[in-house]
């Protein structure tokens, strides 16, 4: 079974340099309805089964957007385990302010997970946004056979599909961020087995253009 990751569009936030987080939220720019309806195209004739999408007003418009543009409609199932990695006191706040104040923090997000300690800021573990993301994607597997199509957020979503490919804590952050809008694909091999998904295509922006956000923040 082929399973698809994307990013939700680029936000108000986004644009400010501000952190998100779980409960922090913002609106979609404007011109990034472009890039949604771009992404919405590239994947127009994909038979998605369902679409599950995080429950944050980000990722729902995304999901949204993309399902007007299915050939075949698919159903859209919102889940609280799909939201962005938990932040804590960060959320709202400025990046550039914040790694001020917790650079070896924020440096271990961006590169070292296996290090990465949110404690002082009273965020989220990493592994406990791992195992909820984890489980959202193996129980939609296991209740469907056609493709799926999630829809998520930059720091929990990039973890977690290369945690889901069988990377270690330390390496999941070796290819980068996701971009905003851009596609990933994994296929379902085999549930019991030790490393059950294949990671086939990562962070592919090019049907987007110049139109593509580079700037993957987390």
């Amino acid at each position: 079974m082929q399973i698809y990751f994307t990013r939700h569009g680029k936000t108000e936030w986004n644009k400010e340099r501000r952190f998100q987080g779980m409960l922090g939220d913002s609106p979609l720019l404007p011109e990034s309805m472009k890039e949604l309806d771009l992404l919405g195209e590239h994947l127009a004739e994909v038979p998605f089964e369902a679409i599950y999408a995080s429950t944050s007003q980000r990722a729902r418009k995304t999901a949204e957007t993309i399902a007007s543009h299915l050939k075949q409609p698919a159903p859209i199932y919102y889940n609280d385990g799909l939201r962005e990695l938990g932040l804590g006191k960060l959320e709202g706040q400025l990046i550039d302010e914040m790694s001020g104040l917790y650079p070896t923090e924020l440096d271990h997000l961006r590169n070292r997970l296996d290090l990465y300690d949110p404690r002082v800021f009273a965020g989220e573990a990493i592994e406990d946004a791992l195992a909820r993301i984890e489980t959202v994607v193996a129980d939609a597997v296991m209740q469907h056979e056609g493709p799926l199509l999630f829809v998520g957020h930059g720091a929990s979503l990039t973890a977690a599909i290369q945690w889901l490919a069988g990377k270690e804590l330390s390496q999941l952050r070796e290819m980068g961020g996701l971009v905003n809008n851009s596609v990933t694909m994994m296929e379902a091999i085999e549930p019991l087995k030790l490393t059950p998904y294949r990671l086939v295509t990562y962070n592919d922006a090019s049907f987007l253009g110049d139109s593509a956000g580079r700037d993957a923040l987390l």
